[in-house]
């Protein structure tokens, strides 16, 4: 898979009608001057060679530079990584929470009146995009109601300190800045946000749908003969094993939060990996946007794969015996 999206990567990008040394230069670099540092970057030769002598270097983590900062495209990846992950893990967690409450009361309500009307609400939310959350809430939060910042990861009173992990959470409580935790975690507020409310809604039709199809089994109807009460039913029968549907959703749906972040990266000034991307593609960074891309593409490979292991170790059914 990662071969094959290498292969796609590279042939695409150089089909683009587009010439990126051109774009980068100084304007007043004569023709023999660009020719000189396009065939040091090895684009004046043919595309299957560039193409190995790229793939040669990417084995060993060594995707080029940058084209537009001059610098190592691995440095700037280890820099800007580590806040695309935070900001996702952070939305996964608000669209897990959302999403399991969500769903427990859908289930609650259901034969009820109220459940076309939630049934109706989530489909609402689901269907719009994650970037119209974000501009929602910087018009409600950040500008309405002025309650919580909306640009960067600091306030300007603030400097980023020295990075011993690169995650900006973990390096602020490692360096005892506890002022500067807290004013990082509220600039991740409203991306998280912006991120996980979309997601929610497919967490709580799965619970819910999963809920079902527990109660019609028959233990739950021997938990009732035997006089537990339907809360007890619910945490301590049902939930266990309805809940793992939803886990793998949420597994699944950290790889599409992964990769979602860059619009709300843009939207918010958050410097990640996202809006280098837009970055890189506004300049025809073309090793900037390969490498981003195949990282993109190991990162999602890497979680489906830790969530067929998760839910391997959680499922009884599938565990060797």
């Amino acid at each position: 898979m990662l071969l094959a999206v290498s292969v796609l990567l590279f042939v695409v990008l150089r089909l683009i009608p587009v010439d990126p040394l051109a774009l980068s230069v100084s304007p007043n670099a004569t023709v023999e001057e660009i020719e000189k540092i396009r065939h040091e970057m090895g684009f004046d030769r043919p595309i299957g060679t560039q193409y190995l002598l790229w793939l040669k270097s990417a084995l060993q983590l060594d995707f080029g530079r940058s084209i537009y900062h001059r610098e190592s495209v691995a440095s700037l990846i280890a820099r800007t990584l580590p806040a695309s992950i935070e900001l996702a893990a952070l939305a996964i967690l608000v669209a897990s929470v959302l999403g399991l409450a969500g769903g427990l009361a859908l289930f609650h309500v259901r034969g009820t009146r109220k459940e076309p009307v939630l049934d109706v609400a989530s489909i609402a939310i689901l269907s719009l995009p994650e970037f119209l959350w974000g501009l929602f809430f910087i018009l409600l939060f950040g500008v309405h109601w002025a309650l919580l910042p909306f640009t960067g990861r600091l306030s300007p009173e603030f400097s980023m300190p020295a990075a011993r992990t690169g995650f900006l959470l973990l390096d602020t409580l490692l360096a005892g800045r506890f002022d500067m935790f807290a004013d990082a975690a509220v600039h991740m507020i409203l991306p998280a946000l912006a991120l996980g409310v979309g997601f929610s809604p497919a967490i709580m039709r799965v619970l819910r749908s999963s809920l079902q199809d527990v109660y019609a089994e028959d233990y739950i109807q021997q938990a009732r003969l035997r006089g537990i009460g339907e809360v007890q039913i619910l945490l301590r029968h049902a939930a266990k094993n309805a809940i793992l549907p939803a886990l793998t959703l949420m597994g699944v749906q950290f790889g599409f939060l992964f990769g979602g972040t860059l619009l709300i990266e843009v939207i918010y000034s958050y410097p990640g990996m996202g809006s280098m991307m837009v970055e890189a593609v506004r300049n025809a960074d073309l090793p900037v946007i390969q490498a981003v891309g195949l990282t993109y593409c190991i990162a999602v490979l890497a979680i489906n794969g830790l969530v067929d292991a998760a839910y391997t170790m959680l499922n009884p059914k599938l565990r060797p015996r």
